[in-house]
């Protein structure tokens, strides 16, 4: 089959173990990111299997109906960025593993690693040391603060055990169900989400962006939240009304962010409201980036197609299309 890889922004895959299961197929991969649907067109021509990197690339109705070879796409987690009902009208199948119980661990590492970082101005002191300044402020501890975590899942719940190991207290909002499991875990529920946003010294989100969650954040809870307190945002964007942590932060409530996630991406923008502020880290939605992740996630982006190569797709999103897919040459 001829499969094209998207967005390998440093050709990594070929260099990981997983990529030999694709032996015997003619694969392209594109390292750099395209979003113009005649370009996208043009590259795909030929393209029978689509992998996907995340959501780098949105798979829209114009450019899926001119990709008449187009039969599977394969990729891992949610699919905001595709045109599902459009691939089932075409006969294209939409295979994406929701790896339940395993969660992303360079994910939850990150997310770590951007609370240190900014509790602790790690990035600001280290570009003042460059600049020739020593010391340009002072940090905070983590070790008996309250960490909260708005959502607590697969992710959320690593992030609480990192949490609990430095010595914090840990608190839990998120949906009925998964608050009493935090509690199973060993950790506080909200008694709601005011006295949460206003507890909290450090509040890390870990939802699903979903029609329910879109904009569940809005600028009036940020701003119940301390002026020494930390937003994390390692999820998605619009979870957080659009504009909303701007405002909050030229408010003062939060008085910190960490951020990995935007609304547009990728953001070449050195101007945006989020990379001028000295109050805030930044970085460019590298929560999954590490070589152990993408080894995880193409193992099962590459067995869907060698699944489907057989004639048992797996992880079908799209089940309807399954009664009239398009022919394989």
């Amino acid at each position: 089959m001829k499969i094209t890889i998207l967005d390998d922004y440093f050709d990594t895959l070929r260099t990981l173990p997983c990529f030999a299961r694709l032996a015997g197929h003619a694969v392209t991969i594109w390292n750099d990111h395209l979003q113009d649907v005649d370009g996208l067109a043009r590259r795909l021509a030929d393209t029978e299997v689509l992998v996907l990197f995340r959501e780098r690339t949105k798979i829209r109705t114009p450019l899926l109906e001119r990709l008449p070879r187009l039969r599977l796409i394969s990729q891992r987690s949610v699919y905001p960025h595709i045109d599902v009902d459009t691939c089932t009208r075409l006969g294209i199948i939409v295979s994406s593993s929701q790896h339940a119980g395993t969660p992303s661990f360079a994910a939850a590492e990150l997310t770590w690693g951007l609370v240190l970082a900014a509790m602790r101005q790690i990035p600001q002191q280290a570009e003042a040391l460059r600049a020739g300044r020593w010391q340009m402020g002072v940090g905070s501890s983590l070790r008996g603060k309250t960490l909260g975590i708005w959502g607590y899942g697969r992710i959320g719940a690593v992030v609480a055990g990192y949490g609990r190991q430095f010595g914090m207290r840990v608190v839990a909002w998120a949906r009925e169900a998964a608050r009493a499991q935090a509690v199973a875990d060993g950790y506080e529920a909200a008694p709601s989400k005011e006295a949460f946003l206003a507890d909290c010294d450090v509040i890390s989100l870990h939802m699903r962006l979903v029609d329910a969650t879109r904009g569940i954040v809005s600028e009036a809870d940020l701003l119940r939240m301390k002026p020494t307190a930390l937003l994390v945002n390692t999820s998605r964007a619009p979870l957080i009304q659009p504009g909303a942590l701007v405002g909050a932060l030229r408010a003062g409530r939060p008085g910190m962010a960490a951020v990995d996630v935007y609304e547009d991406e990728p953001l070449t923008d050195p101007h945006h409201p989020l990379l001028t502020m000295p109050n805030v880290v930044c970085t460019p939605h590298i929560g999954y980036v590490s070589r152990d992740e993408y080894e995880v996630q193409f193992a099962d982006i590459f067995d869907q197609i060698l699944a489907y190569a057989d004639g048992t797709p797996t992880h079908v999103v799209n089940p309807d299309v399954l009664a009239h897919t398009r022919s394989r040459p």
